[in-house]
């Protein structure tokens, strides 16, 4: 049932058979989270990849004791602390279910296993490809458009995310206070219907 998941979301980036999906979530395990449960904790070394089945979930770093969101995620994503995955090494992130949510959970040793396989080489780099072009754009968005430019694009592009996850997460994740947060969709409300 859930490569049938798996295959449809990545399909876009790279098509792959069902078996190869098959064999992807048979390595996983489906795991749930409460609501602010943390996933992985910071300066810790991260042990596993998700895909999200049902909820949200955002990355964090503290900086002078607040917690700054750095990327959010919502069903059918897929997420991980990179860095500390990558390198084998800790990193500052923080991993939160921001809902009730199901994951399913990938270990490192499993994903380097699916990354010794031809297709399963192919399927990373085209994941990692498509994350890195979505760091850099968002990147680029929070070093070259305003606050309100940046809320009109989550609004446009990911309303889910503005129904689902708290205001001072979204506040965070779009580089502003909750106040500032705040005076932009008393704005934005004359002229855009807000989720």
């Amino acid at each position: 049932m859930n490569e049938h998941i798996l295959k449809k979301i990545f399909d876009h980036h790279y098509e792959a058979p069902l078996e190869v999906w098959k064999a992807f979530a048979d390595l996983c395990e489906e795991v749930t989270y409460k609501k602010n449960q943390i996933i992985k904790e910071a300066y810790n070394t991260a042990r596993y990849g998700y895909f999200i089945l049902k909820g949200s979930v955002g990355l964090f770093i503290w900086k002078k004791n607040n917690s700054i969101c750095t990327d959010l995620f919502l069903e059918n994503d897929f997420l991980a602390d990179d860095i500390s995955l990558l390198t084998g090494k800790p990193s500052p992130i923080e991993i939160v279910s921001l809902e009730n949510s199901t994951l399913l959970r990938i270990s490192k040793s499993n994903i380097e296993k699916l990354k010794e396989t031809p297709m399963g080489s192919i399927l990373f780099l085209a994941g990692e490809e498509h994350s890195n072009v979505e760091k850099q754009s968002q990147h680029i968005e929070l070093m070259t458009k305003s606050a309100e430019e940046r809320y009109l694009n989550l609004m446009k592009n990911r309303p889910d995310v503005l129904k689902r996850v708290h205001q001072k997460h979204i506040a965070s994740y779009l580089g502003i206070t909750a106040q500032s947060l705040s005076r932009i969709r008393k704005k934005i409300t004359s002229n855009h219907k807000l989720p």
